[in-house]
């Protein structure tokens, strides 16, 4: 049992890590179904401001980051809101959603364990 999950774990990192190259996919086959996985590419609208001018830093990530469970589940149902904005200041607003969304973790760890 111990040999088929540290396999599995292996096999499960391997496909982690080819999904992270540059341009690449992987395409995960079962008998009922096909799933593609892809690498997110490069961001065309990087440092480009929006419709009102803006271009969302650190600040912004780091909001966006604590409001993403909530964003998450509104999107299902609404197809205008998106969890990231892609009118960003690059790695300073990925930062930001970063620590934003490990706040959130943080946090309802910390009531969960304050509630046993």
């Amino acid at each position: 049992m111990k040999k088929l999950l540290v396999s599995s774990l292996f096999v499960l990192l391997l496909v982690l890590l080819a999904g992270c190259a540059p341009g690449s996919s992987v395409e995960v086959t079962t008998p009922s179904a096909t799933m593609q996985l892809a690498a997110p590419g490069p961001n065309p609208l990087i440092n480009q401001p929006d419709a009102l001018g803006r271009v969302a830093r650190a600040g912004a990530g780091l909001w966006h980051g604590i409001i993403a469970p909530i964003t998450l589940v509104i999107s299902f149902f609404n197809s205008d809101v998106r969890m990231y904005e892609v009118h960003n200041a690059g790695s300073e607003y990925d930062l930001g959603f970063l620590l934003g969304s490990a706040l959130i973790i943080a946090l309802l760890s910390l009531f969960a364990r304050m509630r046993r």
